[in-house]
């Protein structure tokens, strides 16, 4: 993993991630403007991944989205077991360096992401303040 010396985006493979609710029908553009946002940082977007809250899946033989909205997704990660496994193999695959998430993300979900996902994980807002990510934003950084 790289080391930072003044913006850990600049020159970095990254991810977008986001969880995104089913009513969202605007999430597509959301992603283009963290894209970029994270180009003019010097990123390089190698990949987009989304996690939709209440979409009915109609095509298989179990419940819609909106019967199990009643459901949590994990609190540590804001997303399901099974995407964050998508997202960690597409990560390990790529040599990603960050994932921005679309959501805000608290200490606890930073820390663990970063674990899951082998590399840095930063939030949207943290983009959006002047200057690089502080010491405290830059969980996974190894």
């Amino acid at each position: 993993m790289k080391r930072y010396v003044s913006d850990p985006l600049d020159g970095a493979d990254v991810v977008l991630v986001g969880l995104f609710p089913a009513k969202d029908k605007d999430y597509e553009a959301r992603l283009d403007r963290l894209a970029a946002v994270a180009e003019q940082r010097g990123a390089r977007v190698v990949g987009r991944f989304v996690q939709r809250r209440g979409v009915s899946d109609r095509w298989h033989a179990r419940p819609g989205g909106a019967t199990r909205m009643s459901q949590p997704f994990s609190r540590r990660t804001l997303l399901t077991h099974g995407r964050l496994r998508e997202i960690a193999e597409a990560c390990r695959e790529a040599g990603v360096d960050a994932a921005v998430f679309v959501n805000t993300l608290t200490p606890v979900q930073r820390t663990v992401l970063a674990d899951r996902l082998g590399c840095l994980v930063i939030s949207a807002d943290d983009l959006g303040r002047s200057g690089p990510p502080g010491p405290d934003q830059l969980i996974g950084r190894r």
